[in-house]
């Protein structure tokens, strides 16, 4: 009798622990990469669910419809668990959408709290985690009207206080990158490496961004790539050498007003080695000539006067007894960004407002068909092509533009034209400004 009694008891007991089992439905298993899910007809995860189902995606914008037969479109509530499997310690970021209201666990601890009614919203929450398995709990109601319920993870976005380097695996820098991180330098030679492991050995480019903190002055950059680059300096596009080449270095000029100064650098690598860098230097004092008390009316910036600025080679220019007021420097041109390439800037002595900007074309020594001018306005720079061999003592409008009245005003042209080397003459004569408003 006292064995039946036994027997009896321990039937019972096994009857009540599948009954529990029965009620809590399939537990999460650390090998399957699905959502155990559970749904219930209230807003409370309150009593015995309606439905149990595994799910491969949370991911669900049920609109104004319900989630299955079983459940209600409105005034219903959903549990998802699950395990992931970190492969390495590293840090982790979960993003939660939800219309109306989620909360999500990571091995028990509450990492998102957004239990309220509300439209489809997003909440994000960085971890770090150690290598291994890692159970999240999803938890969701919907009061009225329309139903979302989104939720992923991925490695968080490293924390970038050098170069943001966005590393893509085609040479285009097309769709999103394959790699994002914080690069202490551009100064790299992979030769026929990879850059980091997941980007491609060849046909790969990367856009580098950040900003300088500079004093005011005229700054060199240098940048040497194999195959092409083209990089900004304060918005300006500074160099452009975007084609397969050898390992080629170039340099380029340009006066920075000081401050936060944004650089980006754009890379591409087609096949073979790959070599990306990039330095810069102040090479003057930082004073570029300051204007006299600004003046009404047209303003005029001649080859002779304190507002005209040259730099490069000192041997490449040229002085000819021509052109405005009978005086223009020249020099050859460039088919691409030399070394100490030869430049000039005009500085007007301007009221804020509106000018149309001329530039005196002589009729000697000015044979370039591509003459670039960049303009510096208020609004950012302008790059105009003047087919000088076109024209003959005569001024030529570069457009109208809103000026600050400051030092930042200025046009400014060089004898990199892209033409053949050293087959066109590139003349630097007078530039004016015409008030329009």
């Amino acid at each position: 009798m006292r064995k039946w009694g036994y027997f009896l008891t321990g039937l019972l007991t096994a009857l009540l622990a599948l009954s529990g089992a029965s009620a809590q439905g399939p537990g999460p298993q650390h090998t399957e990469p699905v959502w155990q899910a559970a749904y219930w007809n209230n807003t409370d995860l309150a009593g015995t669910p309606v439905l149990w189902r595994a799910e491969t995606n949370l991911d669900y914008d049920w609109g104004l419809g319900s989630p299955a037969p079983e459940v209600n479109a409105d005034h219903f509530s959903a549990r998802w668990t699950r395990y992931i499997d970190v492969p390495s310690p590293a840090t982790y970021r979960f993003t939660a959408t939800s219309d109306d209201g989620v909360r999500v666990w990571l091995d028990g601890a509450l990492i998102i709290n957004q239990w309220s009614d509300g439209p489809a919203r997003t909440v994000r929450a960085d971890r770090t985690l150690s290598a291994g398995h890692h159970l999240i709990i999803v938890e969701f109601y919907e009061r009225t009207g329309y139903a979302v319920i989104r939720f992923s993870w991925d490695l968080a976005p490293p924390t970038i206080t050098h170069w943001r380097g966005e590393y893509y695996n085609n040479p285009n820098l097309e769709g999103s990158p394959a790699l994002v991180r914080d690069d202490v330098q551009i100064n790299f030679n992979w030769g026929t490496s990879s850059p980091a492991p997941g980007i491609n050995a060849d046909n790969f480019s990367v856009r580098w961004t950040r900003s300088l903190n500079l004093p005011a002055g005229m700054y060199r950059f240098t940048m040497t790539v194999d195959d092409g680059g083209r990089l900004w300096v304060n918005n300006h596009l500074l160099l452009d050498v975007w084609w397969e080449q050898p390992e080629t270095t170039y340099v380029g000029d340009i006066y920075l007003p000081g401050g936060s100064i944004p650089v980006k650098l754009e890379y591409f690598e087609r096949t073979g080695g790959a070599i990306a860098k990039l330095s810069w230097q102040r090479i003057d004092s930082g004073t570029p000539p300051t204007p006299p008390t600004p003046v009404p009316g047209t303003v005029i910036v001649d080859d002779t006067d304190a507002g005209f600025v040259v730099g490069g080679s000192a041997s490449g220019w040229r002085v000819a007894s021509t052109g405005y007021n009978g005086r223009m420097v020249w020099t050859y041109n460039n088919d691409r960004v030399r070394p100490n390439y030869n430049w000039a800037r005009w500085y007007p002595r301007l009221r804020a407002g509106w000018y149309e900007v001329f530039v005196y074309i002589p009729g000697q020594n000015a044979t370039s068909t591509r003459a670039r001018y960049w303009v510096s306005h208020a609004d950012g720079f302008t790059l105009r092509t003047v087919n000088q061999s076109a024209y003959s003592n005569q001024w030529v409008s570069l457009g109208t533009y809103r000026f600050r009245g400051t030092r930042d005003d200025y046009v400014s042209l060089a004898d990199v034209t892209f033409e053949p080397y050293l087959s066109r003459r590139v003349g630097f004569d007078a530039v004016k400004w015409v008030p329009k408003r």
